[in-house]
């Protein structure tokens, strides 16, 4: 497992395991829905990432008939551990769902009790979860007890500021023979705002003998560093941080092998960088989502590249205007012929 490093002592490259996989890094790509799809996780891979979780997707089989959820649960047979997360309240069902993954070729089974949304908590799904503790262990029971493979759980620290329950859930976890734990450092109730507390993954990763990864707020190699060093998890879980930035795991490897704790390292940086990362990544997404969908889909990711990037006001309001992959990609060339700069990667 990644030792979390001290101010004094040397990072230490040794990385996790979930079952019989062993982590290539400690930095992980955390399952978002609506922007972890196919095309993404391969992008965060390219560049480093630990592992990828495929999107959130329903436990009701019923529905996996539609568009959305059958490219959520589109896996990716070109790398390993192999992560499917589910979501759903009833144990029967979840059980169902994650055996009908591994049957698909899922490696790992994740299951969500960490999304605030209001429409999977309002079906008492996702985070809402966390408030009946008993319900969770019946849960994490089925799940476990159908499936042949590693099944590990994604959690916040607790319903509200008033119930942080996190360290009660995570024992019963491992009781159940979760394998893994991933922690976000807010309630339910914080959703996204404020800052991660991570207190409460401190004392959950002090509570039980499984590995925790730590989540929230993760953006810079300094700040997983302290997180690591506050929290004394095993690895780390980035979500907002990578959106725009997908070498972010990269750099943060990068550095971690060279134990650069004061930004002494430079990483190196090919020509055109940025601009052949969205290239290559709106033609994936056009071939996964096809055209028009793919389009739609590309806008979000582009106004997250133009916020590490220079003079981007007329191509950003002109890029999620257009409705056709051949602008989209004529914007973005011409754009970089005209002499841009990316922020994130300038000395």
């Amino acid at each position: 497992m990644c030792a979390a490093p001290r101010k004094t002592s040397k990072i230490s490259a040794a990385c996790m395991r979930i079952g019989p996989f062993q982590l290539r890094s400690p930095f992980l790509l955390a399952p978002m829905a609506g922007i972890t799809d196919a095309p993404f996780r391969r992008l965060c891979r390219r560049f480093g990432a630990g592992m990828t979780t495929s999107e959130m997707t329903t436990a009701d089989i019923r529905l996996w008939h539609t568009e959305k959820s059958s490219k959520r649960l589109d896996l990716d047979f070109d790398s390993e551990p192999r992560v499917v997360q589910i979501a759903g309240s009833e144990p029967k069902q979840l059980a169902l769902a994650a055996k009908l993954c591994v049957e698909r070729g899922a490696q790992i089974i994740d299951i969500n009790m960490g999304c605030p949304a209001k429409k999977v908590c309002s079906k008492l799904a996702g985070s809402s979860l966390l408030r009946d503790e008993k319900l969770v262990a019946t849960i994490l029971d089925e799940v476990v007890s159908s499936v042949p493979v590693p099944v590990t759980l994604k959690m916040r620290t607790g319903w509200d500021p008033f119930n942080r329950n996190g360290v009660t859930i995570a024992q019963i976890a491992e009781q159940c023979g979760i394998q893994a734990l991933a922690v976000h450092g807010r309630t339910r109730a914080c959703r996204f705002r404020g800052y991660a507390e991570y207190e409460t993954i401190a004392a959950i990763k002090n509570a039980v003998s499984i590995p925790v990864i730590a989540n929230g707020d993760i953006t810079t190699f300094e700040k997983s560093l302290e997180v690591l060093r506050v929290t004394g998890a095993d690895a780390l879980m980035i979500g907002r941080g990578a959106q725009g930035r997908p070498w972010v795991f990269r750099e943060f490897d990068y550095r971690y092998e060279k134990n650069d704790s004061k930004n002494d390292s430079t990483m190196p940086v090919e020509n055109n960088f940025v601009r052949d990362i969205i290239l290559d990544h709106l033609s994936d997404l056009y071939q996964f989502y096809g055209e028009t969908t793919g389009v739609r889909v590309a806008r979000k990711h582009l106004i997250w590249y133009c916020a590490g990037l220079t003079n981007t006001q007329t191509f950003r309001t002109q890029v999620v205007r257009v409705d056709s992959a051949s602008e989209q990609l004529r914007l973005a060339r011409e754009y970089f012929s005209n002499g841009a700069t990316d922020e994130h990667l300038a000395a």
